[in-house]
C-alpha cells in the first residue's frame, strides 16, 4: 500500500474520531457523571409514574352527571274554576306567596323558588291532577352522578370532597361534597358487562355545592365529577 493511501486512510479515521468527539451524545456519554445522570433520570421517571398512579387511584371519575332539582307542582287540593294567575315563567317567588286564585281561594307557594311553567287558562276547571304552575327551589340544586356498581361505588362515602365541571363552561372546576348515595339502583340504566354478560347497575351519587357561589349553574346542565377518596 502506498504511503499516500495510508495517509488518506489515517486522515479519514482521524476525521471520524473528531466527528465522534464533537457529537453531543458522545460528549454526554464521556461525562464523568454520566452514570449518575442516568440513575437520576430513572428515579425521576419512577417518581413521576408513582405520583401519576397515586393521583389517579385516589379519585373516582364519574363522567355521566347532570345538575338536578325536583320540580314543585302547584295545584288546588279541591277542584275549582281558575280565576287568575299572578305570576309568569321566570318569576322569583317567596314562601307563602299567592300565585293564583281558584274559586275565590288563594293558591300559595310552600317555599321560595323560580317559576318554570305556567298554564294560564282563566275560566278552566283545575284540580290536583292537573298542576297549573311548576317551580323549582334553587337551594335544592344538586349535581347527580351516575356510577356503575363496578367502577368504584364501594369507595364512595358521604362527606368526600368532589371537583366537578359543567360542560357548558369547559374545564372550569367547582367544589362540592358527597351528600347522599342512592340505596337502590337506577332500574332504567341497566347495562351488561361484555366479559360475562352480567347485569351492571348504576347508582346515583348526590353532590351538594354552594348554590349562591355558583349562580351560573342551571338546572339540567350536563356535568362530570371527580370524587376524592381522601
Amino acid at each position: 500500500m502506498s504511503e499516500q493511501k495510508k495517509h488518506e486512510e489515517n486522515t479519514g479515521k482521524e476525521d471520524q474520531v473528531d466527528k465522534k468527539k464533537n457529537n453531543l451524545v458522545y460528549k454526554i456519554r464521556q461525562h464523568p457523571m454520566f452514570t449518575e445522570m442516568i440513575v437520576l433520570a430513572v428515579i425521576v421517571l419512577m417518581a413521576a409514574g408513582i405520583l401519576i398512579y397515586s393521583t389517579i387511584s385516589s379519585r373516582i371519575a364519574v363522567d355521566n352527571a347532570e345538575v338536578y332539582t325536583p320540580t314543585i307542582s302547584l295545584a288546588p287540593q279541591v277542584p275549582g274554576v281558575l280565576d287568575k294567575i299572578y305570576v309568569s315563567e321566570g318569576d322569583i317567588v317567596s314562601k307563602h306567596q299567592t300565585v293564583a286564585s281558584i274559586g275565590g281561594n288563594p293558591l300559595k307557594t310552600a317555599s321560595d323558588g323560580i317559576i318554570t311553567s305556567v298554564k294560564n287558562t282563566p275560566g278552566a276547571i283545575v284540580s290536583s291532577a292537573n298542576p297549573i304552575i311548576e317551580m323549582i327551589n334553587p337551594d335544592d340544586l344538586r349535581v347527580i352522578g351516575h356510577i356503575d356498581e363496578d367502577k368504584g361505588l364501594s369507595d364512595v362515602k358521604v362527606g368526600q370532597r368532589v371537583k366537578f365541571t359543567i360542560d357548558a363552561f369547559g374545564s372550569k372546576e367547582y367544589d362540592g361534597v358527597v351528600e347522599e348515595i342512592s340505596p337502590s339502583a337506577r332500574q332504567q340504566d341497566i347495562v351488561f358487562s361484555i366479559s360475562n354478560a352480567r347485569q351492571v347497575k348504576q347508582f346515583d351519587i348526590k353532590v351538594k355545592y354552594d348554590v349562591e357561589k355558583y349562580p351560573q349553574i342551571k338546572n339540567g346542565m350536563s356535568a362530570r365529577m371527580k370524587i376524592y377518596k381522601y
